[in-house]
């Protein structure tokens, strides 16, 4: 039972970014990178290479990209950080402000955080992140998929990760998304 109401304010977290929607009418992700769902793994996903030896479709750097991406998202879900943090670790953070200052209010995101489990990278500029939704420490939503995107030199978590999210929660449209 602990765990249906756990997933259940997981689900409720991300259903809060529709009910402040209205408030990002004016959002949109002009980069391309709205999508429907999250990204699936590939069979043929690329391997984490050795630390310190670059992949071929991966960053120059790929122990401190991962490390970057990690934090970043930390800092994305972490209840306790500033819209001005999360701005700056969203791709295109500025126009999501809105959106992003009315969900800090929410009583359910409050609760929640995650953790990187896993990076993948799919070429220089982009990654599939793997992390665990958590509601009040406890793994809500383990596994989940998003995407980091490089941009102004800064690996964020992509826009279209956040509108996975407000699809999972049952809303396929949402402004912005």
């Amino acid at each position: 039972m602990v765990h249906v109401r756990q997933r259940r304010t997981a689900l409720w977290a991300a259903a809060a970014v529709l009910v402040l929607a209205p408030v990002a009418a004016a959002c949109s992700d002009d980069s391309g990178g709205g999508s429907k769902g999250t990204p699936s793994p590939s069979a043929t996903a690329p391997a984490t290479p050795p630390t310190g030896v670059p992949a071929a479709d991966g960053p120059a750097d790929p122990t401190a990209a991962r490390k970057q991406i990690e934090k970043n998202w930390t800092t994305f879900f972490d209840p306790r950080a500033s819209t001005d943090d999360k701005v700056k670790v969203l791709e295109n953070g500025d126009r999501m402000r809105p959106l992003l200052a009315a969900f800090g209010g929410d009583k359910n995101a409050a609760q929640s955080s995650a953790k990187v489990t896993d990076v993948q990278f799919t070429s220089p500029t982009e990654g599939t992140v793997t992390y665990d939704l958590l509601v009040g420490g406890t793994p809500a939503l383990p596994g989940s998929k998003g995407t980091s995107v490089l941009q102004d030199q800064t690996w964020k978590v992509s826009v279209k990760s956040l509108c996975a999210l407000v699809e999972l929660s049952g809303n396929a449209a949402a402004p912005g998304c």
